[in-house]
């Protein structure tokens, strides 16, 4: 009986709703285009830019098309700065103290105009996860400007993928409202303090990648309340190291870097297709997703790689869930995605 449960929670959960293919679809040809035209022009590393970009596809994927225009023109601004920030603290070389308060910083305006926008995926964790990725990329791999025009022109893609896409899905759930003051200021507070402690922590614990490990603070603070929240961090946790697994097969051998951009865009589609149904199943195809573009950038010794990514992980989820039992709460609200 047991066996049987088990393989019904595993059936479930890699069951996807069938309206889901099509969002998933739309994201990854947001991807496959730009990526392909990096590919021709002899530049697989530069991907990393794109993937930032077509992160707009991920926004507003069950709300009406005029809506999800709205939304993800929003939300594509908010990844281009995050880009653009972390670009600028690329070619400047700064430190990592500044990258902790630029990225703290930018976490709390992101957490504050994503819930008074209404933005779904909730959160600002693409755009801090933008900024932080891309401030450790070396600067002399692309010009600031062509890195920018990488990420937006990618970004407008997926916008007018969007925009030419009508929701086909269930009827959406109306929103019963946005987050009232408190909320907002309480939801940018556990975004601050779990960054910075994750950011201070791994400065003094010398931990490489201290980029990782704020996003992966960044991720499970945005469910709505904290029961979600730790539920969220614990799918995190066993996503990325199933990913982790996968990434490992894909980066001991040794490929072609041009393989390794093509996996980066197959990956997307199943990344999207499962981020609202199943949140670990989504994350053991993000995370070597993330590992291959993060090797594509700034090679680097795989085991390593692999090695920081998990450590970075664990010690991002453990802040977000103290965090979270320590500032409770949640919003009241019913979203459409």
């Amino acid at each position: 009986m047991r066996t049987v449960r088990a393989y019904a929670r595993v059936r479930i959960a890699m069951t996807p709703p069938p309206g889901d293919h099509r969002a998933a679809l739309r994201v990854a040809l947001g991807l496959a285009v730009p990526g392909v035209v990096l590919l021709l022009a002899g530049r697989p590393d530069l991907i990393i830019y794109a993937v930032f970009g077509a992160a707009t596809g991920m926004y507003g994927r069950a709300e009406p098309r005029r809506v999800r225009f709205t939304h993800q023109t929003q939300a594509a601004a908010i990844l281009i700065v995050g880009v653009a920030i972390g670009v600028a603290l690329a070619a400047r070389q700064a430190s990592t103290w500044i990258l902790v308060i630029v990225a703290v910083l930018f976490a709390v305006a992101g957490s504050v105009v994503t819930d008074r926008l209404g933005l779904k995926p909730e959160g600002p964790f693409f755009g801090v996860f933008a900024l932080g990725a891309v401030a450790t990329v070396p600067a002399h791999r692309v010009s600031p400007g062509m890195a920018i025009f990488i990420c937006a022109a990618t970004a407008l893609l997926c916008i007018l993928l969007g925009a030419t896409d009508a929701y086909r899905g269930p009827r959406p759930v109306p929103r019963i409202g946005r987050p009232a003051g408190r909320e907002v200021s309480l939801h940018a507070t556990r975004y601050a303090v779990a960054i910075a402690a994750v950011g201070t922590g791994g400065l003094f614990l010398g931990i490489d990648h201290a980029n990782w490990a704020m996003a992966a603070a960044a991720g499970p603070l945005a469910a709505a309340d904290t029961t979600g929240r730790i539920r969220r961090g614990i799918h995190r946790l066993v996503g990325t190291f199933i990913g982790l697994g996968v990434a490992a097969m894909l980066l001991i051998p040794h490929p072609n870097e041009y393989v390794l951009a093509i996996c980066v865009m197959v990956l997307l589609f199943p990344t999207e297709l499962f981020m609202t149904h199943h949140h670990a199943v989504a994350l053991g195809f993000f995370t070597p997703l993330i590992m291959l573009m993060t090797d594509l950038a700034d090679p680097a010794e795989p085991l390593a790689l692999l090695t920081d990514r998990g450590v970075d992980t664990v010690i991002g989820v453990a802040a977000a869930v103290t965090v979270a039992l320590m500032l409770p709460g949640g919003t009241r609200t019913a979203s459409s995605s």
